[in-house]
């Protein structure tokens, strides 16, 4: 029987998902698509499967933003178990090596301090990161190593929620580009024990909360009118950059792609979200001499007609 293809349509905003174990972001992603019969839709940065949380997925317009909700701080929780090292950093790998542990939760806090702030952290080669076109995870499965360079990360806090003597529950907040995996390897490491990642979950990243997402099942029991009554406007990805207003004129010009002079006061140079009245029109650099850039701007045809 053939499937009935429903006919897309022009949808934009921003779903908070609480995205499943067990399916790939990209799958999340594919299944929100089809949901809101969508012509465009992209993520905010991937959850490796056996994770879980908070997946901000972008419809529309508002896919032009994604990128800057990359570079947003994370915060998970993850759990660890002490005394055995994978092939992965988690639990999907082989396997490496198994130990006892002897190891007092005041060990476990002199270790977990040492790893907030700023610290240097290896990508693992279980990673999307590509090396000459290809990602790294198809050299390890071919069982080929690629030398990394240490790149800088901010753990901005980690707190123990709970310690079994083998299980290490934490919740992490970090910069972007951290991987919780090697955090996990790292701190087994500290311990002289080893350790791997066997739980993850995202509680955050940017201003957006795990507690605000809805889950696919729900997703999809939703009728058409609560699930666009789920999505936040495309400016949320921004709401961490200052904002100014400006007239019906200079609107136009930048939907056009053309400069303009901002008449207001300026305090700094840098990135601003951009409104007409209460209209966002898109994202802009604003320069100290008072020119405005536009950067991302949204689809003038059906702006204009409200200017």
């Amino acid at each position: 029987m053939n499937r009935i293809k429903h006919p897309k349509r022009p949808v934009h905003g921003i779903l908070l998902l609480d995205k499943p174990t067990g399916i790939t972001s990209n799958g999340a992603l594919q299944a929100v698509k089809r949901l809101y019969q969508a012509e465009k839709a992209g993520h905010t940065g991937t959850l490796d499967p056996f994770a879980g949380g908070l997946l901000p997925i972008c419809l529309g317009e508002a896919t032009k933003f994604s990128q800057y909700q990359l570079e947003a701080d994370k915060r998970y929780r993850a759990v660890l178990r002490l005394g055995v090292t994978t092939t992965t950093g988690d639990l999907e790998g082989d396997v490496l090596e198994t130990r006892i542990v002897l190891v007092t939760a005041a060990q476990v806090d002199g270790a977990i301090a040492r790893f907030v702030g700023p610290i240097l952290q290896t990508p693992p080669m279980y990673s999307a990161l590509k090396f000459q076109g290809k990602p790294l995870y198809e050299y390890a499965r071919a069982g080929v190593t690629i030398e990394r360079a240490a790149r800088p990360v901010h753990i901005r806090s980690i707190e123990t929620l709970a310690y079994t003597g083998i299980e290490l529950t934490l919740e992490v907040a970090c910069s972007a580009g951290t991987y919780i995996r090697t955090l996990a390897e790292d701190i087994g490491a500290v311990l002289g024990c080893g350790a791997h990642l066997t739980q993850l979950t995202r509680l955050a990243s940017g201003g957006f909360q795990l507690e605000n997402a809805v889950h696919l099942d729900q997703l999809a029991r939703d009728d058409g009118l609560q699930r666009d009554a789920r999505l936040l406007a495309s400016d949320a990805l921004l709401a961490y950059l200052p904002a100014i207003d400006i007239d019906a004129a200079q609107a136009l010009s930048l939907l056009r792609g053309q400069q303009q002079r901002y008449r207001g006061e300026v305090c700094s140079d840098g990135l601003r979200r951009v409104y007409y009245q209460t209209l966002f029109l898109g994202l802009a650099e604003l320069r100290n001499d008072g020119l405005m850039i536009p950067q991302r701007m949204m689809r003038p045809d059906p702006l204009m007609e409200r200017l």
